[in-house]
């Protein structure tokens, strides 16, 4: 068993073995990009520890108390611990209330889990004030830390767990499992495998609420448009894209996917686009830009993404990227 989960078996498989041979370790940090299924495998191994039935050791039997509890991050025994919104801030005064809760014994479980997600929003007095219970973790204490990448978080937090980096499926894998067990069609399957990169739980997210895909096609007709847009009429758009900074942060990887496409494209990559939807105008920017072009276009938007998780000052930061993406008005220099 796979403790039902698509991909990642070698990560079901290793941490079964923690399991099964009472070497559970104090604390993990599961890495990956977001949607890709840092949060299942968390969860997943929270089961493995408290499932009331497990049909064979390491395994979850996923209809016991423990099991649907801890599936709706309700168990007594599961501390969720992340920022009050995505993109916010973890703060040091919620790391120390789930230190109290930690310094009990479990209330009816094995071990006392604590899950901390996007952990790469903790704040400076957060992460340090973690270390303490990562150097003197409880008995029956398990923590459970994810991050888009290790490498942003303090080194000595990341020494202190056993990390997990997960990759993206395959688009085949991502497809077919959205076909079985979502039953979506082909199709259907195939475009948001294509779209998600690989990213299952992203994947899955986008089948469960259409009207989010139905955003992505508005946010890229508005893109295809700003690029023919004098700088007045770029910064109209700024100024609309400002008033919400998840909503500003959501937009900008979809146009990030959408320019590493066509990135891809103008270097002559054999790689399938993930945007299957937008193939022609994929096709088109690369001709029209080139392969420089496209790739100042790709890091003007990881520039901007970088700086709304520096709180700056959103609406310019929304018109230093207006003033950086090409035109169509221009002609391309490759």
């Amino acid at each position: 068993m796979n403790w039902q989960m698509i991909g990642h078996e070698w990560a079901v498989h290793l941490l079964k073995q923690h399991v099964i041979n009472e070497q559970v370790r104090h604390a993990y940090l599961f890495t990956g990009s977001q949607g890709i299924g840092r949060r299942t495998l968390a969860l997943r191994l929270a089961q493995s520890l408290n499932c009331l039935q497990p049909p064979a050791p390491g395994e979850v039997c996923e209809v016991c108390r423990a099991c649907v509890q801890i599936e709706r991050m309700q168990h007594p025994d599961l501390f969720v611990l992340q920022a009050e919104q995505r993109g916010g801030v973890l703060k040091v005064e919620q790391v120390r209330e789930l230190q109290r809760s930690l310094s009990l014994a479990p209330y009816e479980a094995l071990y006392r889990v604590a899950l901390l997600l996007h952990f790469e929003e903790a704040n400076q007095n957060a992460a340090n004030a973690l270390l303490k219970t990562l150097e003197e973790p409880g008995s029956q204490v398990v923590l459970i830390l994810t991050a888009e990448n290790a490498e942003i978080l303090l080194p000595t937090i990341v020494s202190r767990c056993e990390v997990l980096r997960l990759r993206p499926l395959p688009v085949e894998q991502v497809s077919q499992g959205l076909q079985d067990l979502w039953g979506a069609s082909a199709e259907r399957a195939q475009l948001l495998a294509s779209i998600s990169s690989g990213r299952l739980g992203y994947a899955v997210h986008l089948f469960q609420n259409p009207e989010q895909d139905e955003q992505r096609t508005v946010w890229l007709t508005d893109l295809m448009q700003i690029l023919e847009e004098s700088r007045v009429g770029r910064f109209r758009f700024a100024e609309a894209f400002a008033k919400d900074k998840e909503s500003a942060r959501a937009l900008l990887l979809v146009w990030l996917s959408f320019w590493r496409d066509v990135l891809m494209k103008a270097a002559g990559s054999a790689v399938r686009v993930a945007n299957l939807d937008y193939s022609d105008q994929i096709t088109m920017l690369a001709d029209r830009f080139g392969l420089r072009r496209a790739h100042q276009a790709s890091l003007a938007l990881e520039r901007t993404i970088e700086m709304l998780d520096k709180n700056v000052n959103l609406r310019l930061a929304l018109e230093v990227l207006m003033l950086d993406l090409p035109g169509l008005d221009t002609s391309g220099d490759g």
